[in-house]
């Protein structure tokens, strides 16, 4: 008796089809999964907008340019969000620290201390906006924890749209219509900013 040892290439073929077809489904899901969540975040971060720009340059008044994550004009005025998306654990930062800690599991990392880059974008947009109130906000997700309490001008999104909340679009649009010259002007003077991607711990502030 004999046994025939040879593969069908048929077989072999479809074998290999359904793994990468498989793999080719997770890895898609996940990219949906990730957009999905990225377009969540961002409705959450501008819901108390009646326009908001995201992703700009402001000059900086000597020449150069501040990155800024978000432009948000709001019934308070405009408001200057730097988004912290990436951040995730327990952060323990202060007022007066250089350097901000995260502490997730075992992992220790470190970012620079972000309220004086809100200073100066603030003051940046301030100068564009006329007189416009402006404010800023250093804004973190759900998986950021501050066992030790948040420093100023640092908020949850939960708390951010909870500060700022939602509310009837054409309400909103009348009661900013004195915002609305240097709100334009301030959108104006910017320009696309290629800096997109979530900020590195310990890099760019």
């Amino acid at each position: 008796m004999t046994t025939d040892n040879t593969f069908d290439p048929a077989l072999i073929g479809l074998a290999v089809g359904a793994v990468v077809g498989a793999g080719v489904g997770v890895a898609g899901w996940r990219w949906y999964s990730r957009r999905q969540a990225r377009r969540a975040l961002v409705q959450a971060v501008t819901r108390g907008a009646v326009d908001f720009v995201q992703d700009v340059l402001v000059p900086d008044g000597n020449g150069g340019s501040y990155h800024v994550d978000f432009l948000l004009l709001t019934l308070r005025g405009v408001l200057v969000i730097d988004l912290r998306r990436d951040v995730s654990g327990n952060v323990f930062g202060g007022d007066q620290m250089t350097e901000w800690t995260v502490m997730e599991s075992a992992k220790r990392t470190t970012f620079q201390n972000p309220q004086s880059a809100l200073y100066d974008r603030v003051a940046a947009v301030k100068a564009l906006a006329n007189d416009v109130p402006v404010e800023g906000r250093i804004v973190f997700t759900q998986s950021a924890v501050f066992p030790k309490g948040m420093p100023k001008w640092t908020v949850r999104v939960d708390a951010l749209t909870a500060e700022f909340p939602g509310v009837d679009r054409g309400t909103l649009e009348a009661a900013v219509q004195r915002y609305v010259p240097g709100w334009e002007q301030a959108k104006r003077a910017t320009a696309p900013s290629e800096l997109h991607n979530p900020k590195p711990l310990g890099g760019l502030s």
